[in-house]
């Protein structure tokens, strides 16, 4: 903790001589149906590069916020960095450390917030104390209902755009591909359509938009025929792949394109940006969101998430047929209503109470403050069931008492696209004294945020970070204690790449 010591010092030093060091904060208005619009001292300061920056790059000098200010973020629900970072450490390796964002590591894990009883969203906001001076870790959590199951959703149409490349003819990527498309298949309803795209030096419509209603055959037999190629012309791919859902588009149903890739595009159009806005531009006009599942041991992750974070929509990377029954089987069809569209959260802290702030990862999905309330500005797309988690250092004034922060989340309804707001508050009193101690779902958060922040090297700089291996002692006592399967591949994983550090 020496280095984190040094910058806190440093950070001192900078304030005693009037800088303001901002990462997220600006002047924008709160409004007045917020609760943080009644609270002292928010208004100016630099605003963050918005979400999405054409070079998909984000400030990172300085990921503090201005204490009284406020930090504003489009809502994620990507998993890939976790997963992928796992298959990395199976396979004997450390992952690149510019492939791991933390918010995807806490968004692997599902928490147990209350859910709303309507549409939306519930929000929760709790947080514990470090051993580290005054610093604590504070949650946030998001929580959608849970899709009630076999209940009405609008039918789905889903055009899969399948990368058919030589690299994808390696165990576990088109074979996975085809044997989760034929268990899928057999999981959604009759009044469901899906479209199959091929890509490798050119892209191909192999099946246009079908019905599943008396057409599975059909569609299984053009799913069993696909096979590997030559290059991989993903930007051949993704535009086709957007022709076709267009053209296949259904009124009332939900238009998804899902890619299927390792993403590792090599002929054609390769440059990221022209691909980004074939996509931008079919999102704007006909609202097709993306999911991108991402496969193979080389995998172009940065690609894949920009792709999906253009397209409005996520990404998931699986490694082996457990991974991918999962999604196709479970999630996909289960999930592919919307439940909010351009979601974003902002985070007012109190100056009275909090000296110094950060959020922790959400790095590419920065928004300035000021577009909070411009519905214009993109969010994140996010679907029933699911949950958000962003995890904050927060330095709080000595004996702090009273209120910390005022969390709002704020969302478009997929049909109307009417506004909605939902708030919570976090008091200094509600701090848990020791994290370690707290409850389950701020425990995994925390695990899982120290994890990334090891494997990427200490970019963000927590307080209080434990060790790899103490860390995977608390992993292994989560484990035990919750009975959880899916903590216990968490301990695991940290205690593998424990062994290599």
């Amino acid at each position: 903790m020496e280095r984190f010591r040094t910058r806190k010092a440093l950070l001192a030093l900078m304030a005693a001589s009037g800088l303001l060091l901002t990462a997220c904060s600006g002047g924008g208005d709160t409004g007045d149906g917020s609760k943080a619009a009644d609270r002292p001292g928010y208004g100016a300061g630099e605003p963050a590069p918005a979400y999405g920056d054409e070079d998909g790059t984000s400030e990172r000098e300085d990921l503090r916020e201005d204490p009284g200010h406020l930090s504003t973020f489009a809502l994620d629900v990507d998993t890939a960095s976790y997963d992928y970072a796992r298959r990395a450490l199976a396979d004997g390796r450390l992952p690149d450390p510019s492939t791991v964002r933390p918010e995807e590591f806490v968004n692997s894990f599902r928490q147990d917030y209350e859910r709303p009883d309507g549409d939306g969203f519930s929000v929760t906001v709790d947080g514990a104390r470090t051993d580290d001076e005054d610093w604590s870790l504070v949650r946030v959590g998001l929580a959608t209902r849970t899709s009630e199951r076999g209940g009405e959703r609008p039918p789905a149409a889903l055009t899969f755009v399948i990368d058919v490349s030589g690299s994808m003819d390696e165990p576990g990527r088109l074979d996975l591909t085809k044997e989760s498309l034929s268990v899928m298949t057999d999981r959604l309803r009759d009044d469901d359509s899906v479209a199959l795209v091929t890509f490798s030096d050119e892209a191909e419509t192999v099946l246009s938009m079908t019905r599943l209603g008396g057409n599975r055959d059909e569609i299984q037999d053009a799913i069993s025929d696909l096979d590997t190629q030559d290059s991989t012309n993903l930007g051949a791919g993704v535009e086709t792949g957007y022709e076709t859902a267009v053209e296949g588009l259904r009124e009332g149903a939900t238009n998804r394109v899902v890619l299927i890739s390792d993403a590792l595009a090599n002929t054609g159009d390769t440059d990221a940006n022209s691909i980004l806005e074939r996509i931008s531009g079919e999102r704007r006009e006909h609202g097709i969101t993306l999911f991108g599942v991402g496969v193979g041991s080389d995998y172009g992750d940065a690609l894949m998430e920009r792709l999906a974070d253009k397209g409005d929509g996520h990404t998931v990377y699986v490694s082996d047929s457990g991974e991918a029954r999962k999604v196709f089987s479970e999630q996909l069809p289960r999930n592919v209503d919307l439940t909010a569209r351009d979601a974003k959260a902002q985070v007012a802290f109190d100056p009275e109470t909090v000296e110094e702030f950060r959020l922790i990862g959400y790095d590419n999905r920065r928004v300035a403050d000021e577009d909070f309330r411009d519905d214009r500005v993109d969010g994140g797309e996010v679907g029933p069931g699911h949950t958000v988690t962003a995890l904050y250092a927060v330095r709080t004034e000595p004996g702090a008492r009273g209120h910390l922060a005022t969390a709002t989340v704020r969302w478009l309804d997929p049909e109307t696209r009417d506004p909605h707001e939902e708030t919570g508050d976090l008091e200094a009193g509600a701090l848990d004294d020791s994290l370690w101690s707290a409850n389950r779902g701020l425990r995994t958060a925390a695990t899982a945020a120290y994890f990334a922040d090891a494997l990427g090297h200490g970019d963000h700089d927590l307080p209080d970070a434990p060790r790899l291996d103490e860390l995977a002692d608390h992993a292994y006592d989560l484990a035990d204690s919750t009975e959880s399967e899916e903590i216990r591949r968490l301990a695991e994983a940290i205690d593998t790449a424990n062994r290599m550090m």
